[in-house]
């Protein structure tokens, strides 16, 4: 199988090196972990890596959907692309727009999940996942796959229509569970003690489905259907942010429960995962539901792998830090959980260095170290068809280089509100903007080619 060699030859090329000896450990660990989990075609399934419990050889939609970003990273773009697409073509009228929940190495349901089309088990945040994940794939791939495949876009479709309205018995606009359904339509990520009517993830998931749905049709020129799912998203977050906030424990409640009543106690997924979706803009709200998170954490090392995402997201980058060293830290029970060597890689490169993507040829950076972080680097970073280096100095200067591919855009920006930064030690003049995770920053525009290194800061060289 050529093709497949050729994909596992340049797998995981990345490259990290910082001031933190720790860390650095931490990232050659997490690295090798996860190309271990990794498999290149020798199976029926196709390329595919472990998204579940090990022994199971098989992959979850939850696990593979966090797992994508730091399997890009590793240069597995495809081995997400593959399985994404292997959740895709299995949904079915059978199982009421579901799809299977876990597919092991043999294409088939992992028998564990899966007895039968009327027996199986399913988290209803599932669909709108693997929306919110191409979309991720597509801004860091700038794979048009994830625009124009048929099957995928007959999955979008589906999913915001037919399983929409199966799920959605009552007609409120989101999806619930009653216990009549056994472990088939679960409404909540949390698997621990309550299966709620609707769980605040739930919510959550759906307003970053259809966002995610929105900014994909915009991009295809589909306008029409793009306002009307922008709508729907403003609608929900709206409800979510008066309905579901508990002044008194300064949190949004984590569960509606069958009687209609609102779970007062922190309920981990379903009250953390709302800030992972962003479906959170209240600026009072925000604070007081991370101050909550930062509180209560989280129990099981799934959950904790989304700390460092939802922390970086909103500019806490010490708690990030504090819970990325956590997951490389040798003594953390559970370690070797799949998620974690996947999500330590996609939260140093997407959340301590700060890259993203547009999809095209503009390549994003946003330094988050900590004051106890001098610098760091990452290299061969595979992102939009190139290869680039990136290296920060503090919070205040950043430099890169594009290894290899076509010149692109640089948007280099630093949390802070400055008129004026510096390239190549030359004052540009600075544009400003607020982040989804509401941090303002400011930044500029460079043009990169092939072997060129710029660098960009907030003060004068010298």
């Amino acid at each position: 199988m050529p093709y497949e060699r050729e994909v596992e030859s340049q797998a995981g090329a990345v490259t990290f090196q910082s001031s933190d000896k720790e860390l650095n450990e931490g990232f050659v660990w997490a690295k090798r972990q996860a190309l271990e989990y990794a498999h290149f075609g020798e199976d029926p399934v196709g390329l595919w890596y472990e998204a579940a419990l090990p022994a199971r050889e098989a992959f979850c939609i939850r696990d593979v959907m966090h797992h994508s970003t730091g399997a890009a990273v590793l240069g597995l773009r495809l081995h997400t692309k593959n399985m994404i697409m292997q959740f895709a073509e299995n949904i079915a009228e059978s199982r009421d727009w579901c799809t299977y929940w876990e597919i092991n190495k043999d294409n088939v349901p992992a028998p564990v999940d899966y007895e039968s089309d009327e027996d199986f088990w399913y988290n209803l945040p599932a669909n709108f996942d693997i929306i919110d994940a191409s979309l991720r794939q597509y801004l860091w791939t700038g794979d048009t796959y994830y625009l124009n495949n048929s099957k995928l876009l007959d999955f979008f479709s589906l999913t915001l229509n037919e399983y929409t309205n199966t799920w959605d018995k009552d007609g409120d606009g989101v999806l619930e569970y009653y216990p009549e359904y056994g472990r088939r339509g679960l409404a909540t990520f949390n698997e621990a003690g309550h299966q709620p009517l609707i769980g605040g993830d739930m919510i959550a998931a759906q307003i970053a489905g259809y966002r995610a749905f929105v900014h994909l049709a915009r991009l295809r020129g589909q306008t029409e259907i793009a306002e009307v799912y922008a709508t729907k998203a403003q609608d929900l977050k709206q409800r979510y942010e008066q309905e579901w906030w508990n002044e008194e424990e300064r949190r949004f409640f984590g569960a509606k429960l069958q009687d209609h009543s609102f779970l007062t106690g922190y309920n981990a997924e379903g009250t953390f995962l709302p800030l992972y979706y962003g479906a959170v803009s209240d600026p009072e709200k925000l604070l007081k539901a991370l101050e909550d998170v930062k509180i209560h954490r989280v129990a099981n090392v799934e959950g904790k792998t989304y700390l460092p995402d939802i922390f970086y997201q909103y500019g806490q980058n010490e708690e990030a830090f504090f819970e990325l060293k956590e997951l490389v830290d040798p003594s953390l029970e559970r370690r070797d959980y799949p998620e974690v060597s996947y999500c330590v890689i996609g939260s140093i490169a997407a959340g301590l260095m700060g890259i993203t993507g547009n999809g095209a040829s503009v390549i994003s950076t946003l330094p988050r170290l900590t004051h106890s972080l001098e610098w760091a680097e990452m290299g061969n970073i595979p992102i939009l068809d190139r290869n680039i280096m990136v290296k920060h100095t503090g919070n205040t200067e950043s430099e890169v280089t594009l290894l290899s591919g076509k010149p692109f855009v640089w948007k280099a920006a630093f949390p802070v509100n400055t008129e004026t930064l510096y390239h190549n030690g030359i004052a540009v003049a600075a544009e400003q903007e607020t982040t989804e995770g509401g941090e303002q920053i400011s930044f500029i525009s460079v043009k990169v080619a092939e072997d060129e290194i710029h660098r960009v800061s907030i003060a004068q060289e010298g």
